[in-house]
């Protein structure tokens, strides 16, 4: 439940960056959003891979 708490606290901060001035700002903010999320969701596949015992990814293991 950890890494849901913290996806919903980093919406909330998002919404504040999202009112940045220039459209320079806004891409710099989206892309490092971008790779959080990128890293976030391959913690969670690896959790999950690992919890379910399943090659989700096709990648040849299971989890990390």
């Amino acid at each position: 439940m950890g890494i849901f708490w913290d996806l919903m606290q980093e919406s909330k901060l998002e919404e504040q960056e999202a009112k940045a001035s220039s459209l320079e700002e806004r891409v710099n903010i989206l892309e490092k959003e971008l790779e959080k999320t990128r890293k976030l969701m391959t913690r969670i596949l690896i959790a999950l891979e690992e919890h379910i015992q399943v090659d989700i990814d096709g990648d040849g293991k299971k989890g990390a």
